[in-house]
C-alpha cells in the first residue's frame, strides 16, 4: 500500500467534501440538525396545561383547591365559566386543554365523610396529550386530598375525580393522529413539483424551454395549477383513507375540508417552488423539503404534544404550514368546526401561500446560470 496515494484519495475526498454543499451538510451538519430534532420524539411531557373551570360550588374549599392546582406555572386558569356548556366552544378554539367542573355541595361532601365527586374535561382530539393533562390534574387533586386530611386529622376523605374525554372518547390515539397526520403526507405533491422543476433543470429538457414564447409566469403557474389540481385528488384520496379504512369519525363539512386543504397546498407548493429556484438537482430539493415538512412536522408542530412554551418553539411552529393545517384538519374531523371559525389559520396559510408564489415568480428566470 502506498501511503503518498492514501493521503491522496484522502485529500481528494475532503476537497470533494468541503467543496459540495450538500455532502458538507450531510457530513457535518445533519448528524447535529438530527440529534437537536430527534431527542424531541421520546420527550412527551406535558409542560402546561391550560384549564377553564366551572366552580358550581363557590366555596372556601375549592378556592383551596384551585389555589393547590396552580401553585405553580404548569398550571393555569385560563377562564371560569359559569356552566359546562361554555366549554364546548373554548375546546372547538383551542383556548384550553381541561376543564374542572367542581359540583355544587363540594365543600358540604367533604365535611359531613361524604364521596365530593370533580369531573375533568379534556380535549380528546390531542389523545398523548388529554392523558397527561388528566393525569397531571388528577395528581394535584390527590395532593389536596392528603393536605386536607393532614390539616383535619382525617384518616380518609372521599374526593374523587371522573374524567371524561370529548371528540374522541377513548382517547385512542389513532383519532387524534390520523387526522394530523394529513398534513405530513399532503406535503407529497409538493414534493412532487419540486422534484419536476428540478429534473427539468438536471436533464437538459429545461434549455428547450428557453427559445420558446411561453413566459415564465405561464411556466410556473401552468406547473402549479396542474399539481395543486393533482394534489386535491390526493387530499379525496387520504380522507377515504382515513375515514374509511380507519374509521375516523369525520364531523365538518367535506367541501369546506377541500377548500382549507387546497388552502395548504397552495403554500406547500410556493414552498416547493421557491426551493426549485434555488436548487439545480433532485436530490437537493428532496431533502429540503424532507426538511421543512417531514421533520419539524412530528416534533414541533403540535403533531404529537402541544407547542412548547419557549419562544423559539413558538416561533418555529408558526411559521410551520403544517402546524396550521393540523389544527385545521383536527378541529374540521373531531370538533366539526367549519371555514369560518378557523379563518385565521386559513388566512395565515393563504397569505403564505400568496407570498411564496410571488417570490418564486420574481425570482424565475428564463435563462441558463
Amino acid at each position: 500500500m502506498s501511503f503518498r496515494r492514501l493521503l491522496t484519495v484522502t485529500r481528494k475526498e475532503l476537497r470533494h467534501i468541503v467543496r459540495d454543499g450538500r455532502t458538507f451538510f450531510l457530513v457535518t451538519v445533519a448528524p447535529a440538525f438530527l440529534l437537536f430534532t430527534l431527542s424531541y420524539v421520546f420527550a412527551f411531557d406535558v409542560e402546561h396545561v391550560s384549564v377553564a373551570v366551572v366552580d358550581l360550588d363557590r366555596s372556601s374549599l375549592s378556592r383551596d383547591l384551585l389555589v393547590t392546582l396552580t401553585a405553580d406555572d404548569d398550571v393555569s386558569v385560563v377562564t371560569y365559566g359559569r356552566d359546562v356548556d361554555a366549554v364546548d366552544d373554548l375546546f372547538a378554539r383551542g383556548v384550553v386543554d381541561l376543564a374542572l367542573v367542581i359540583p355544587h355541595g363540594f365543600a358540604r361532601a367533604v365535611r359531613e365523610g361524604n364521596v365530593a365527586q370533580i369531573q375533568s374535561i379534556v380535549d380528546g382530539s390531542d389523545a398523548i396529550a388529554a392523558r397527561q393533562a388528566a393525569n397531571i390534574i388528577e395528581s394535584r387533586i390527590g395532593d389536596f386530598e392528603v393536605d386536607l386530611r393532614r390539616r383535619q386529622g382525617r384518616a380518609q376523605i372521599g374526593v374523587t375525580v371522573s374524567a371524561r374525554a370529548w371528540y374522541n372518547e377513548g382517547l385512542e390515539s389513532l383519532v387524534s393522529m390520523v387526522p394530523g397526520m394529513m398534513a405530513v403526507i399532503m406535503s407529497m405533491p409538493a414534493l412532487a413539483l419540486a422534484l419536476a422543476l428540478t429534473r427539468e433543470k438536471e436533464t437538459g429538457s429545461f434549455e428547450s424551454l428557453i427559445v420558446t414564447p411561453v413566459r415564465g409566469v405561464e411556466y410556473l403557474l401552468g406547473k402549479l395549477i396542474a399539481y395543486e389540481m393533482s394534489g386535491m385528488f390526493s387530499v379525496v384520496l387520504a380522507w377515504l383513507v382515513a375515514t374509511v379504512w380507519f374509521r375516523i369519525p369525520f364531523r365538518g363539512s367535506l367541501p369546506g375540508f377541500l377548500l382549507l386543504a387546497a388552502d395548504y397546498l397552495l403554500v406547500s407548493m410556493g414552498i416547493g417552488l421557491v426551493i426549485a429556484n434555488f436548487v439545480r438537482n433532485q436530490q437537493t430539493a428532496m431533502f429540503l423539503i424532507l426538511t421543512i415538512f417531514f421533520v419539524p412536522s412530528f416534533f414541533v408542530t403540535g403533531l404529537i404534544l402541544p407547542v412548547a412554551e419557549d419562544t423559539f418553539s413558538q416561533v418555529l411552529a408558526f411559521l410551520l404550514p403544517t402546524t396550521h393545517f393540523i389544527t385545521i384538519s383536527r378541529a374540521v374531523f373531531l370538533k366539526g368546526s367549519d371555514v369560518f371559525s378557523l379563518w385565521e389559520s386559513a388566512s395565515i396559510l393563504f397569505g403564505g401561500g400568496i407570498m411564496c408564489v410571488l417570490f418564486s415568480l420574481a425570482l424565475f428566470s428564463k435563462k441558463l446560470p
